[in-house]
């Protein structure tokens, strides 16, 4: 069933949103990256102690200001929940997915308290701080995502069908699967980039590789490997893909993402010759972020309610013309 479009100002907004999220949580890697995440103390959400902190330091500057930018994505992800609620019927996509994304913003503030409270921040080492990680990463690509899904159905496309998909479900659930679990390796090897610096591409697989590495550093090494298998994964799945939803839309959403994997491929061996630079970090996450857009995307497009289906049939082979003895 397909849903009448949204007015041009809520698909606006919609984007809108989704581009500051995005500013927003390339911020928080930056506060990640440079250590200032105990810049408030473990006081949350006042900065030590106070609501506005007086001659702070640059750490608490950085931090400080990416809460008062979540706060600000807060106010915005109620608007667009609310918008969205009063703008659509009952039943329409956009308005299940704008409610999401309220909720979703709420448990990453929840998460975000949870690491300054708990003081998984700046320079702690701990095991824990790694769990904690990975919850984030989780929740943020979540939350991306249903931003990014709330833009999409408002421009009128038709909602998702979760039962009767097929081989196209188990690709979709797979792929996404590999990628979410990519998005968690590649936040606990930046958050050992952050901890365990190398002066050298040398020391750092030594790093990686001694007996006695910490276990944020024994899990880095399975970041590169990850990437490899997930990217055969993602072009094979993307093609299949294709095949199965012959629309446009998943056609198009299948090269996007082909071609935005490549690019962050590139971009992660470029971050590990350079040692992982702070701006090299942000921008390999962006495009992180940018891959598991694209994803959603053709994974919405794909199992579409109306997106066309075809069997997968073997692709014919070129015959010889036969000759006679």
């Amino acid at each position: 069933m397909t849903f009448p479009a949204s007015s041009r100002r809520f698909q606006v907004f919609s984007y809108a949103v989704l581009l500051y999220t995005l500013a927003v949580v390339l911020w928080g890697a930056f506060v990640r990256a440079t250590g200032s995440g105990a810049g408030c103390g473990d006081h949350w959400p006042v900065c030590n102690g106070v609501v506005i902190p007086r001659e702070p330091t640059v750490a608490t500057l950085i931090e400080y200001t990416h809460r008062v930018t979540s706060g600000l994505a807060m106010v915005l992800a109620v608007v667009l929940a609310v918008w969205g609620l009063r703008a659509h019927a009952p039943g329409h996509p956009a308005r299940r997915a704008s409610v999401a994304a309220l909720i979703l913003m709420l448990t990453e503030a929840a998460i975000g308290a949870g690491l300054v409270l708990f003081q998984y921040v700046a320079h702690d080492k701990s095991t824990g701080r790694g769990f904690w990680m990975a919850a984030h990463l989780i929740n943020t690509f979540l939350l991306i995502g249903a931003q990014g899904l709330t833009a999409w159905w408002a421009g009128g496309r038709s909602r998702v069908a979760l039962r009767g998909q097929g081989l196209a479900g188990g690709l979709v659930a797979a792929v996404v699967a590999g990628v979410m679990l990519l998005g968690v390796s590649g936040a606990i090897a930046a958050l050992g980039d952050t901890l365990f610096p190398a002066t050298s591409l040398a020391e750092g697989l030594r790093q990686d590789m001694s007996e006695s590495a910490h276990v944020l550093l024994r899990l880095r090494v399975l970041h590169p490997v990850l990437a490899i298998v997930v990217g055969a994964l993602v072009v094979v799945a993307a093609s299949l893909l294709a095949r199965l939803r012959p629309s446009p839309e998943v056609k198009r959403s299948a090269t996007a993402v082909g071609v935005l994997y490549a690019v962050q491929l590139g971009a992660g061996l470029i971050n590990l010759v350079l040692l992982a630079p702070v701006w090299m970090q942000l921008v390999h996450l962006l495009l992180a972020d940018l891959v598991w857009l694209s994803l959603v995307r053709l994974s919405a497009a794909g199992l579409a309610e109306d997106a066309p289906r075809a069997e997968l049939r073997p692709r014919e082979s070129a015959t010889l013309p036969s000759s006679s003895l």
